[in-house]
């Protein structure tokens, strides 16, 4: 059964609440510095270029380029 409510007050009106500050100068994060040697940063470069690009280097003599595309190419013949 549904019955309406007819007796009740009006909700109070909340006061806004301010935040405080419980330390009035702010604090600098600490920070770390990571340093990548050369060959981390040759891997990743490797790892993030697209087969154009590994086409490309194959054909200016790239060795590593050359064996990729030999793998990927065997790969394609045993997965047929």
């Amino acid at each position: 059964m549904i019955s309406s409510i007819s007796n009740l007050a009006p909700a109070a009106q909340a006061a806004p609440v301010q935040p405080t500050l419980s330390n009035a100068t702010a604090q600098p994060s600490p920070t770390d510095t990571v340093q990548i040697s050369n060959s981390a940063k040759a891997l990743l470069q490797e790892a993030m270029e697209n087969s154009v690009q590994t086409a490309q280097e194959a054909r200016g003599g790239d060795v590593q380029a050359m064996r990729l595309l030999a793998r990927e190419a065997a790969a394609k013949v045993s997965a047929k």
